[in-house]
C-alpha cells in the first residue's frame, strides 16, 4: 500500500515528548511490513539547522489559500533509515522559529495559521502522491480530512489524536483562515462553544478515529476522560478504533523465565519483603478510585505464608493513614515502593508471580502491557474494554490469561486474590500472558489492516 502520513513531529527530527518516538516507531514498522511510507513534517528551524538530516530540496512548489492570502511553500526531503521517505513543508515565515509551538511557556499567535497552511500542503501533497489512505496525527493536523471531503477528494482519511487533552482551539475569527463555507462553523462541524476546534473537525470528518486501544475507545466517550469531546466521540462511536500502542522498545520488555526465581530473591531483599510466598504487583500510580484502598482493607484476609504484596507508586492522601498502618502491621510481608526507577521495576517485572490492578486500570496501562510480556499474571477489575488485554481465567477449559473481578468491593477482590492464590501451577496463564504481541510490529498490522480495509470502499 501507499500511505501518507503527516504530523508536528517526529524523531529524530523534532521533539517535545514521547508522541515524536512513536511516530518513527509506527511509520518505520509500517514501511518494514512492505509498504510506501512518506510522512509530512513541518520544516523547522532546528531541523534545518541539522545538516546530519540531510534536507534536499525538491522541485515542488505550490501555493495554498490561508484567509485571503495565497502562501507558497517549498518541501524539502529526505529518509529515515527505515526507509521512510519524509517531506518537509517550508515557509521561513511560519517554521523559522526557536520553538515548534510556543516559547518561553507561551504558544503562538499565529498557530492557528501556521497548522491550517501546514495541513493545506498535506493535502495538496495527497493531490499529487496519489497514496491509497492518509493518516493525519494530532490536533495540528486533525483538519485535513474536513478539507477532503469539502473538496470531494476520494482518498480514504485516518486521524489519531494521540491526546484528547490538545485540541487546537482558536478564535472563531480564525475559522475565516480555512476558507471553508460557513456551514462548516456549527454544530455539526468546527464550532464548539463558540471557538473553532480543530480536532472535533477531524473527528467528525475523518473516515476513521484510531484510539490507542479498546480502553482509551470505552475511557474516551465518558466526561472523566473525554476533556469535553465525549459527546461527539459517542456520536462517531462506528469510527472509532481502539489500537494499541506498542511498548517501547527496551531492556524492560524481554524476560527470561528462568530468572525468575532469583530475581524474586533479589526483588523480596530490595523491598524488605520475608523470602518465601509468591509476589503479587500491585499498581497503585495507573489506578484510580477506590482500588488502593480496597487492597489495605483485604491484607489481614490474605494467606500470610503465601503471599508477598508490593504496592508500586503512591498513594493518594486519603490513603496514607491506611498505608501507614498497613506498612506497620504486615511489616516483610507487605512493602511500598513510592518511587520506581528502571532498576527496581525490571527487578519488579523479572521477579514477580501477580500484578494486581485494584481499581479500573488508566486506559494507557504500560506496566500492564509490560507485566504480561514479562509472564505476570494479571488480577484486575472490569472495566470498559479490558478485554483487548485481559481474559479472565476459565479452569474447565483452560483458556484466558489473568482472573477479573465484576464488582469494585473488597470481598470481591479478595475472592480474585485468593483463586490465583490457590492455583498450584500458573504457568499455563503465564505462558498465555506472554504470547499477545505488544509489539510496534503487532501495531502497525492493526494499522495496515485498516487501512486496507478503508481503501478498498472507495
Amino acid at each position: 500500500m501507499k500511505i501518507l502520513m503527516a504530523a508536528s513531529e517526529m524523531v529524530p527530527y523534532a521533539r517535545t515528548g514521547d508522541f515524536a518516538d512513536e511516530m518513527l516507531f509506527l511509520a518505520n514498522h509500517i514501511c518494514a511490513a512492505g509498504n510506501e511510507v512518506s510522512i509530512v513534517l513541518p520544516f523547522y528551524r532546528g531541523i534545518r539547522e541539522e545538516k546530519s538530516h540531510k534536507a534536499k530540496r525538491t522541485k515542488i512548489k505550490f501555493s495554498v489559500p490561508v484567509g485571503p492570502a495565497k502562501l507558497p511553500a517549498d518541501i524539502f526531503e529526505a529518509r529515515t533509515t527505515g526507509g521512510v521517505r519524509v517531506l518537509f513543508v517550508s515557509r521561513e515565515e511560519f517554521f523559522d522559529r526557536s520553538g515548534l509551538y510556543g516559547s518561553e511557556d507561551r504558544d503562538y499567535q499565529d498557530n492557528s495559521a501556521r497548522f491550517i497552511f501546514f495541513t493545506k500542503c498535506v493535502l495538496e501533497l495527497a493531490r499529487r502522491l496519489s497514496p491509497d489512505v492518509v493518516h493525519v496525527h494530532g490536533w495540528q493536523t486533525a483538519l485535513l480530512p474536513v478539507f477532503a471531503k469539502d473538496q470531494g477528494i476520494p482518498i480514504p482519511t485516518v486521524l489519531s489524536p494521540h491526546s484528547l487533552e490538545f485540541q487546537g482551539n482558536f478564535w472563531s475569527h480564525d475559522f475565516g483562515l480555512t476558507n471553508l463555507p460557513g456551514g462548516y462553523f456549527s454544530d455539526h462541524g468546527l464550532e464548539f462553544y463558540g471557538s473553532m476546534n480543530c480536532l472535533k473537525g477531524g473527528i467528525l470528518f475523518a473516515d476513521s478515529v484510531v484510539l490507542p486501544g479498546s480502553r482509551y475507545v470505552a475511557e474516551m466517550q465518558t466526561p472523566a476522560f473525554g476533556c469535553g469531546l465525549e459527546n461527539v466521540l459517542r456520536e462517531q462511536r462506528d469510527k472509532l478504533e481502539g489500537i494499541p500502542d506498542g511498548l517501547k522498545e527496551s531492556g524492560l520488555t524481554e524476560f527470561s523465565p528462568g530468572r525468575r526465581p532469583r530475581a524474586r530473591e533479589e526483588l523480596l531483599a530490595a523491598v524488605g519483603l520475608a523470602p518465601g510466598g509468591r509476589v503479587f504487583l500491585a499498581d497503585a500510580s495507573a489506578t484510580r478510585d477506590a482500588g488502593v484502598g480496597l487492597l489495605l482493607e483485604i491484607l489481614d484476609r490474605l494467606p500470610a505464608e503465601d503471599i508477598r504484596v508490593l504496592l508500586l507508586g503512591p498513594v493518594a492522601e486519603s490513603d496514607r493513614t491506611a498505608l501507614g498502618v498497613a506498612l506497620r502491621r504486615h511489616a516483610g510481608r507487605f512493602a511500598n515502593a513510592e518511587s520506581v526507577d528502571q532498576r527496581l521495576l525490571g527487578t519488579a517485572l523479572a521477579g514477580s508471580d501477580f500484578l494486581i490492578l485494584p481499581g479500573p486500570v488508566e486506559p494507557g496501562g504500560e506496566l500492564l502491557m509490560l507485566a504480561l510480556r514479562a509472564g505476570i499474571v494479571p488480577i484486575a477489575a472490569s472495566c470498559g474494554g479490558l478485554r483487548q488485554l485481559i481474559q479472565d481465567f476459565d479452569p474447565v477449559t483452560g483458556e484466558g490469561n489473568g482472573f477479573v473481578f465484576h464488582k469494585a468491593s473488597a470481598g470481591a477482590l479478595r475472592d480474585a486474590i485468593n483463586r490465583a492464590a490457590r492455583m498450584p501451577d500458573i504457568s499455563p496463564l503465564a505462558q498465555a500472558a506472554r504470547s499477545a504481541d505488544h509489539s510496534w510490529a503487532a501495531c502497525a498490522t492493526r494499522h495496515i489492516g485498516l487501512f486496507r480495509m478503508l481503501a478498498d470502499r472507495v
